[in-house]
């Protein structure tokens, strides 16, 4: 388990840095010839003892990082399925303080990166400096918040930065070139996570196919982050054996997270088959990682 550190005490040098541990899981994964795979689990969703078997489930399947999902009112960026996620956490209570204590529930049971996904809105109302010291202190890694460009986002990335935290930005399609290359240059700032490319132009949720522009994409975007080494996670869209299959011929994670959704909610009378499902889904996905010559 990963050490907690004193709210008051920000990361030191010499400190084990908590964003080293996304770029560690790349690293493995790569030694081993396949791409990550990356979960994303509403937090409180079914409800909080259902969403940490899940994560836990998850893990056990082979997940390579999970990213947990905060929930909010208005998730701009979620399709239907997620917006339906959030909005049932919500109605149950759950908010920061309570994704926190489940973040927490489990990096004491593994070792697995944590990623908090996440509105602006609420870190904002909790505090942004309080909101980054207690998510390092819960045992995450990095934060995704789909609604903050770069620009606007110095306040928060200084005081991720100030954790060991990696602040994780979304590039899509439609993005120039130029607009990726400043995106890029402000993630490869230390500590850093990697990019997170959306599949499509849209929300997130689960396609029977991945666009046809999709592998030239992620080639405009790695021409841009090559020379800062920096990974590239694929989002949006990911759902099948197939996807991650085809993901990991060219980019080096995917994300998958609205087809988890439907699968707990599919089991929510069985706690025992949400969990066996969970796992068995994600260890089908973990087979297709590995790229093929």
């Amino acid at each position: 388990m990963m050490q907690q550190h004193k709210q008051s005490k920000t990361i030191e040098h010499h400190e084990a840095v908590p964003a080293q541990r996304i770029g560690h899981a790349f690293a493995q994964a790569s030694r081993e010839g396949r791409c990550v795979l990356i979960p994303y689990l509403m937090c409180g969703f079914p409800s909080v003892e259902q969403s940490l078997a899940a994560i836990l489930a998850a893990i056990e399947g082979g997940a390579d990082l999970i990213e947990l999902g905060l929930p909010f009112s208005d998730p701009l960026a979620d399709g239907a399925t997620i917006q339906h996620a959030s909005h049932q956490a919500l109605e149950h209570g759950i908010n920061i303080t309570a994704c926190l204590s489940i973040a927490r529930q489990v990096a004491a049971h593994s070792s697995v990166p944590l990623i908090l996904m996440g509105y602006y809105n609420p870190v904002l109302a909790y505090g942004v400096q309080r909101f980054c010291c207690e998510a390092a202190a819960a045992g995450a890694c990095g934060l995704i918040i789909p609604d903050l460009p770069p620009e606007e986002a110095g306040p928060l990335l200084e005081a991720a930065h100030e954790q060991g935290l990696a602040l994780i930005f979304l590039v899509p399609p439609t993005t120039p070139d130029e607009r990726i290359a400043s995106i890029v240059r402000v993630a490869a700032q230390e500590p850093r996570g990697f990019i997170y490319c959306v599949s499509l132009s849209g929300v997130t949720g689960a396609r029977d196919r991945l666009p046809p522009h999709l592998q030239s994409f992620i080639a405009r975007v790695r021409r841009q982050s090559a020379p800062y080494g920096l990974p590239l996670a694929v989002g949006f869209g990911v759902s099948r054996p197939e996807h991650v299959a085809e993901i990991a011929r060219y980019a080096d994670g995917a994300v998958v997270g609205s087809a988890l959704v439907h699968l707990l909610e599919r089991h929510a009378a069985d706690g025992e088959a949400q969990r066996a499902a969970v796992r068995d889904y994600i260890r089908s996905l973990r087979a297709c990682t590995v790229r093929q010559p």
